[in-house]
């Protein structure tokens, strides 16, 4: 017998890492029986979405596979690969313990998978890619992954401006949608006129119901997967434009926010009615001590109590209520490409693929 109640232990166990909890499975029947359990899974996934973590891809020129690093501000730094998905691919999003990632050396084949779980689920083809292709690089402007936690199912996204073989591409906006419950992919199409950066494009939150990525004309553009609608949401009425200022989009505790970062400070807001599009601004930090590194320098994942942020070379967290930095990784290798590049937000879940 064990000398605790079950929903004591149900929460101790809640908050192992994922490869911790798979072990005390085989400790006792009990064990098993807890950490098995639906609703067990669903705590398990409420706890970890409440720990963001950041998710980088570190490449290096001499070899063919890149190693995946996770930092988490609770438990450090831990190192995995994807492996098990025998393939070499790139990481394209994130959410809520799942990856979606593209082949390499096969364009149009997509994963997603769960690198805690080592669970994965090859995508099918899309019958739109025989006859028409992206343009202009032959891949989608815009990858999202929806994964929604309490209805048990996740959603692939690729959107983007398309032209038909042997014709110049008319500005139409072409969207896919892969929906996990019907295992295929529907279609819409629509007119856009945006623009996006790689920092863009990399940065795409799901809350609401939808995904939401930060375009080129200052505005947020979102696709509600409800009702496959695209609609546009204004940034904060403060946001200065120009003189060298970034934004970035991250989510904050399941609501959308704005990072703002200047030559001296960075600003915060977080979108707190999100159909009435009312911003409230919750922390303005001074970027004096780090000021060498602010060119260079991106939040990535962030909480009320913590931001993320890559460099170059480093991953930064940035603690609010002491006001303190912490270096939490840096590359000790001549990477391709800046930590920043290839950085996402990360959330350790037990989601099934």
């Amino acid at each position: 017998m064990s000398p605790f109640p079950d929903e004591v232990l149900l929460q101790i166990l809640a908050r192992l890492p994922v490869k911790s909890l798979f072990r005390t499975k085989t400790v006792c029947k009990l064990w098993y029986r807890l950490a098995s359990d639906k609703y067990f899974v669903q705590l398990y996934n409420e706890v970890s979405s409440k720990n963001p973590m950041l998710l980088v891809e570190i490449s290096d020129s001499t070899e063919l596979n890149s190693s995946l690093i996770c930092v988490d501000n609770l438990r450090g730094v831990s190192e995995f690969s994807l492996d098990f998905l025998h393939d070499r691919v790139k990481v394209r999003a994130s959410c809520n313990g799942l990856l979606c990632c593209s082949s390499v050396p096969d364009k149009g084949v997509y994963y997603v998978c769960n690198p805690m779980t080592r669970e994965l689920k090859l995508l099918p083809k899309s019958r739109e890619r025989p006859v028409t292709r992206f343009h202009p690089d032959g891949e989608a402007t815009l990858i999202g992954l929806a994964c929604d936690l309490t209805m048990n199912k996740f959603s692939v996204v690729l959107a983007g401006y398309h032209r038909t073989f042997g014709h110049r591409p008319d500005g139409t906006f072409i969207c896919l949608v892969y929906d996990s419950e019907l295992n295929k992919w529907r279609k819409f199409v629509s007119f856009q006129d945006d623009q996006f950066s790689h920092m863009n494009r990399n940065q795409v939150v799901f809350v609401n119901g939808a995904l939401h990525w930060l375009t080129g004309s200052s505005c947020i553009l979102a696709l509600d997967l409800d009702c496959d609608v695209w609609r546009k949401i204004t940034l904060p009425d403060e946001v200065c434009y120009g003189s060298g200022n970034r934004f970035y989009l991250l989510e904050s505790d399941g609501c959308l926010s704005v990072i703002q970062i200047s030559d001296v400070w960075m600003k915060t807001w977080v979108l707190r009615d999100y159909y009435r599009e009312k911003w409230h601004t919750v922390d303005r930090v001074s970027l004096r001590c780090i000021r060498g590194m602010i060119p260079s320098i991106f939040p990535i994942s962030q909480t009320d109590e913590y931001v993320f942020l890559a460099s170059h070379k480093q991953v930064l967290v940035y603690h609010r209520k002491s006001r303190l930095w912490k270096e939490m990784y840096s590359v000790k290798n001549n990477s391709t490409f800046p930590l920043w590049f290839l950085a996402h937000a990360f959330r350790s879940t037990i989601f099934s693929v």
